[in-house]
């Protein structure tokens, strides 16, 4: 499909460097029957070129591609339009051209919103001469969760401030629906809790839904948008909304432990091997369930969450259970989970994931290189 798209750039191009030959040697090209002026022929040679550098920059994965195939589609409209008895059909090339770049500037614009979020959650923290933890650091906690540290190797690693991931997996809306893949990406803030979750959702061919997660100073945002373009979900500063990010931070310390020891968090033992956090910033609180394996290993997190930020959101019993585990930069973590809510009605789980790769102490967000599918692959 990408040389496809390559292949009709250029020959798009190359048709309207039929208009420059009609309009400075109109003899060579008896064909058209429609006089070009000279002056129209300089806007047709311009639109060929435009179309050139589009060309170019699409095969070079040059971000902005989008821009310039968009001003080269409005330009060759426009002269299309002047010399519609001629030139009509390539409106037909025009109109493939615009719904393959419109997604495409679409997703750019979402990526670099994502990008500054991402920037901005990194932009206050220190990573330079970070202590190194010592199991003397969570004698404080109750023994679950001391048993639960040192498992994942976090009482004798740095303290960690912040740390970025990619997920994959799959995920539905509702309980009969069918399964959508999707990949992933987070940034997390442990000094001052936050993070920005941005994901790609496919759940058809050619129709995509780009997410974007996010909670900063204890406020929630939840955004969808259809082809990186039209809004579906946008849900933002509600109690709803701001609840539910905050214990969705909760239960994502499972993948950077050390944070269980943060001041803004206080546990107690309810059982052998749980215990209940609660999480406060500013003042704002959640509390959610930790469950561990008699080795010590993260089972599980269950809490009580709002479905959706809607006023008319109720609170329903939401799961997350430990599949399966993996090392990364020396801590053991969950690296395959499940996500359940228990519904009256039963059990609907809603999401699978896997945590592909796994970096702490960064303060930069993954640059569009570092992805698994870049700006230019995901339209075609």
């Amino acid at each position: 499909m990408r040389t496809l798209f390559l292949i009709i750039l250029l020959l798009h191009g190359s048709i309207h460097m039929v208009g420059v030959v009609k309009a400075f040697r109109p003899a060579t090209v008896s064909e058209l029957s429609q006089t070009i002026s000279r002056p129209l022929g300089v806007l047709w040679l311009f639109t060929a070129l435009l179309f050139f550098a589009a060309l170019t920059a699409y095969y070079m994965k040059a971000e902005r591609w989008p821009q310039i195939t968009i001003a080269a589609v409005i330009m060759s409209q426009f002269l299309i339009t002047l010399n519609w008895g001629d030139a009509k059909y390539g409106t037909i090339l025009n109109f493939v051209i615009i719904a393959i770049s419109i997604p495409a500037y679409g997703k750019m614009e979402f990526n670099n919103a994502t990008l500054k979020e991402g920037s901005g959650l990194f932009e206050n923290a220190e990573i330079e001469n970070l202590k190194v933890h010592r199991p003397a650091d969570f004698v404080s906690l109750p023994p679950a969760v001391q048993k639960w540290i040192k498992r994942s190797g976090s009482a004798v690693t740095s303290e960690i401030v912040t740390l970025r991931l990619k997920q994959q997996g799959k995920m539905r809306t509702k309980p009969d629906g069918s399964w959508m893949p999707f990949s992933a990406e987070q940034y997390f803030n442990v000094q001052d809790p936050g993070f920005v979750w941005t994901t790609r959702v496919q759940p058809m061919p050619l129709i995509y839904l780009h997410g974007r997660d996010q909670l900063k100073n204890g406020q929630g945002k939840m955004l969808i948008k259809l082809l990186s373009l039209f809004k579906v979900v946008d849900e933002k500063s509600n109690d709803r909304i701001n609840s539910g990010t905050m214990i969705r931070y909760l239960s994502e310390i499972c993948w950077f432990p050390s944070a269980a020891a943060k001041e803004y968090l206080h546990w107690e033992q309810i059982g052998k091997h749980t215990a209940q956090a609660t999480i406060r910033v500013g003042d704002q609180k959640v509390s959610g369930t930790f469950s561990f394996s008699e080795t010590g290993d993260f089972q599980s997190f269950e809490a009580l969450r709002y479905r959706g930020g809607g006023k008319d959101a109720k609170q329903e019993p939401w799961l997350v259970e430990a599949l399966d585990y993996r090392e990364f930069n020396g801590t053991r973590i969950p690296s395959n989970c499940r996500v359940t809510w228990k519904l009256p009605d039963g059990d609907f789980t809603w999401l699978h994931l896997e945590i592909t790769h796994l970096e702490y102490n960064v303060k930069h967000p993954y640059h569009s290189s570092e992805t698994e599918l870049s700006p230019t692959e995901t339209y075609i």
